[in-house]
């Protein structure tokens, strides 16, 4: 016996035979595939398709059984209502129709009813009226409903404290009136009160059946304010939010025109400045004039102004320079300059920075910030408010003599059409309405309706500016601001 082969396929044979058989493997077979998971849109109808319904149907079914029940919140029964809850809920008409209530429902008018002559009037009104522009103060009060006699009565009175054409038009008044006598008659004044100044409140009130005057004063501190802060994007606005009034921040400006350039000052100065100040005790403040005014600029020296004999001088003793264009920033031809900023674009033919081409330029152009106030350059009427075209808004007045001025691109307005200005009262405010690249003023002059250089146009002579304090002053200027400084209080 022997063995031939040991390949796959081969095996063991007798007398040389080579005898062939399968391959034999000693690995399980697997189990058939049982998958838990059938697609019930492949094989619709198949064995194992009903055998995969089934058990989804199996699944929701235990889903189900096994969830919570839900039923309504254990809770109280409805209110009993006794009969005596029933007329109290009745009375007050607060419940439903079914339970008695008669809300919501016409009642006839019963015998409890009577007619009234006429309707009932209050025994005390109570009411704010305001002194009209043009109108006498007895006037004001009869108006208010004050009988004619009271009215006049009242304004005898209040002339002995003060003048009646010195008292502000809009002063509001508080006043009080009593119970008529009969139809068609005047209320009587029981009590009229206003504030006659900042330091004095008078009122006129009724004691045993007549009218007397009351003065009541009011305590006033009167130490100057000091006000500071950064430039920012416009110096206007900053000292504004700062609590400087529209005085001061012009007279800030012109104090330092002698100095330098206004219109050049940078975010980053900051501006000092002090004025007087009133401050009643309830509340009320008004400013005056500006005392000192100083500014500290990044790298360079500071200056320091103060208002002495009616000019203003360097507490450093420095002299003024005039730079280039800085006097004009308080004035230019002999009048006032609209706006404290420097000149971006003189009258003539230029290259229009929009259109691209060159065309006349019948104005001048002035650099300012957003919001910078505009101020009539001499007294006039504002012929016209409102947009014109290219020009965006726009303010236009005439000064008589065939003489006028216009003035765009503004943010809005402050003044109405037909009224009078006055020399320095502002018109407008800077803006960029209109064909502009940015925040600036467009100033045009008109002479017989012909567009003039307002650079030459002189509406009134100015005061030149005050000359510097002498050497031998300055120890006094020092010791004013010393004092100053030590007097002040924030607005």
């Amino acid at each position: 016996m022997y063995a031939r082969g040991f390949g796959r396929g081969t095996g063991l044979g007798l007398g040389g035979a080579a005898v062939l058989r399968a391959p034999v493997s000693f690995v399980p077979a697997p189990p058939p595939r049982f998958d838990v998971v059938v697609d019930l849109a492949q094989d619709v109808g198949s064995p194992r398709w009903w055998r995969g319904l089934f058990t989804c149907l199996a699944l929701c079914g235990t889903a189900l059984a096994g969830a919570p029940r839900f039923g309504p919140l254990d809770g109280g029964g409805p209110r009993g209502w006794g009969e005596e809850a029933r007329r109290e809920v009745a009375g007050l008409a607060i419940a439903p129709g079914r339970d008695g209530g008669r809300t919501g429902r016409r009642m006839a008018a019963t015998a409890a009813v009577e007619d009234l002559p006429a309707a009932p009037e209050r025994a005390r009104v109570e009411l704010i009226a305001a002194l009209v522009p043009g109108a006498g103060f007895a006037a004001g009060l009869t108006r208010a409903g004050v009988g004619a006699d009271e009215a006049a009565r009242a304004a005898a009175l209040v002339a002995e404290a003060v003048r009646l054409d010195a008292l502000a038009a809009g002063t509001p008044m508080r006043v009080v009136l009593g119970r008529r006598a009969g139809r068609g008659v005047a209320r009587p004044l029981l009590s009229l009160e206003f504030r006659a100044g900042l330091d004095l409140k008078l009122g006129v009130e009724r004691a045993e059946g007549a009218l007397v005057l009351r003065r009541t004063p009011v305590a006033v501190d009167r130490r100057p304010a000091r006000i500071g802060g950064a430039v920012g994007e416009g110096f206007f606005l900053s000292a504004g939010a700062a609590g400087a009034g529209g005085r001061a921040v012009q007279d800030w400006l012109r104090a330092l025109g002698s100095y330098l350039d206004v219109g050049e000052l940078r975010p980053g100065d900051r501006f000092d400045m002090i004025v007087e100040q009133a401050r009643a005790e309830t509340g009320e403040a008004r400013q005056g004039a500006l005392l000192y005014a100083g500014l500290q600029r990044e790298g360079e020296r500071s200056l320091r102004l103060v208002r002495w004999r009616g000019g203003w001088a360097d507490a450093d003793g420095k002299p003024p320079a005039v730079a280039e264009g800085a006097a004009a920033s308080a004035s230019f031809g002999g009048s006032i300059r609209p706006v404290p900023g420097r000149v971006t674009s003189r009258f003539g033919p230029r290259r229009h920075p929009i259109l691209g081409f060159v065309r006349m330029h019948k104005g001048m152009d002035f650099g300012a910030g957003w919001g910078t106030p505009i101020r009539a350059p001499a007294a006039g009427v504002a012929v016209r408010v409102g947009w014109s075209g290219g020009y965006g808004r726009q303010v236009r007045l005439a000064h008589g003599g065939g003489l006028g001025t216009s003035y765009s691109h503004l943010s809005s307005y402050a003044v109405d059409e037909g009224i009078a200005v006055a020399a320095g009262q502002v018109i407008g405010f800077v803006g960029s309405s209109g064909l502009s690249t940015g925040p600036h003023l467009h100033y045009e002059a008109y002479l017989g309706g012909r567009a003039v250089d307002p650079a030459g146009v002189q509406f009134g002579a100015m005061a030149p500016p005050a000359a510097a304090a002498p050497s031998s002053d300055l120890p006094q200027v020092k010791a004013r601001l010393a004092a100053l400084l030590a007097a002040v209080t924030k607005p």
